[in-house]
């Protein structure tokens, strides 16, 4: 078996000594190359993962997903994630990614997307501990480097949770990022952050706190409750860019920082300059941006009407026009640090 890394060396440096870490979650099309510069902008978290990397017996590395390692400007380590269930394929990608600038690889167990855990993969590996078992054996022998797992508590209900907790163990699994829900419950309902306290206990490794970490405030009080090393932010950071900066703010015993809808405005215009760069179609780049603030517009007015008006623009024309209205006539209205009670982003896939 390949030797483990030393527990002072087992994870990068972060941005803060001494603070818990944060880590930006993975979630497909989404944490691209270009979403990581904009979010690293406004404060970076200590860790990126990339988007997953499908693995299958005719795989090869998805050149978009690698640009976020080959081309990363961050500064900030990236980790390399990978998603399948075929044991020699998955072997073969990490022995590849390994020989990129990865700050390790990292196999996601959590997708709860059910096209995805179909396939026993993403999720669906958590119905098979001992598929898990041959799974990390496996990339422990044939990754020379950090190993990390991205997973849930359980599939439909937390049986195997502790088996798999001892899995993480047995193979010196380097961090694992901990979804406080099964995949069944997908993002619906109370995140169970008992069952995270519990597996900080029970592994050795660094356990990221993961699910409704929506603010500076609640991450505080996420890490208090799990005693977690740290947090994995998602949709989050989507909605507000400055969640890193301000979670380390709160850390530190500091004031957070207090973001304006002109702020939030400079922010959608970032957005907006990677859909103008795109040669396709004026409702592609629409849509595209659209995604954005079906997450940003929840804590832009309590009512929901930017929300509302934004989903019922045709154009970009239109949608600017929107933008402008909501955040530029109250330039210095601050932007609500968690997101007002009752308005709904459509969700997207935080794997």
């Amino acid at each position: 078996m390949t030797a483990t890394l030393p527990l002072c060396d087992r994870l990068p440096t972060p941005i803060c000594s001494g603070l818990a870490l944060t880590a930006l979650a993975p979630m497909q099309d989404v944490t691209d190359l270009f979403f990581m510069n904009v979010i690293a902008s406004y404060g970076s978290p200590d860790y990126f993962f990339t988007e997953y990397f499908r693995v299958h017996p005719t795989s090869t590395l998805d050149k978009k997903i690698l640009r976020s390692i080959t081309e990363n400007t961050t500064d900030r380590p990236v980790f390399a994630q990978m998603i399948g269930e075929s044991i020699p394929d998955l072997v073969r990608i990490a022995q590849t990614l390994s020989h990129y600038p990865i700050a390790g690889i990292d196999l996601n167990m959590g997708c709860p997307a059910p096209r995805i855990y179909r396939k026993n993969v993403g999720g669906g590996l958590l119905r098979d501990p001992e598929k898990v078992n041959r799974i990390f054996g496996e990339l422990r022998e044939a990754v020379d480097g950090r190993l990390s797992v991205k997973m849930r508590i359980g599939f439909d209900n937390t049986d195997n949770f502790d088996r798999i907790l001892d899995l993480i163990n047995r193979y010196h699994i380097d961090l694992l990022s901990l979804h406080g829900r099964t995949v069944k419950e997908m993002y619906r309902g109370a995140v169970h952050y008992d069952l995270i306290a519990h597996a900080v206990q029970r592994v050795n490794c660094p356990v990221l706190a993961n699910g409704n970490v929506t603010s500076a405030q609640s991450a505080a009080a996420v890490l208090t409750q799990t005693k977690a090393a740290g947090i994995m932010v998602g949709r989050a950071a989507i909605r507000n860019p400055w969640i890193f900066k301000q979670i380390r703010q709160i850390l530190k015993g500091e004031p957070v920082s207090i973001v304006t809808l002109a702020e939030v405005h400079g922010y959608i215009e970032q957005l907006r300059q990677t859909t103008t760069a795109l040669t396709v179609p004026e409702r592609s780049r629409v849509s595209y941006l659209k995604m954005y603030l079906n997450y940003i517009a929840q804590s832009v007015d309590a009512a929901g009407a930017f929300l509302r008006d934004m989903r019922l623009t045709q154009t970009e024309a239109e949608l600017l026009l929107v933008c402008d209205r909501y955040l530029l006539s109250q330039p210095d209205q601050a932007f609500a640090l968690e997101p007002y009670p009752g308005l709904v982003a459509r969700p997207v896939s935080e794997c």
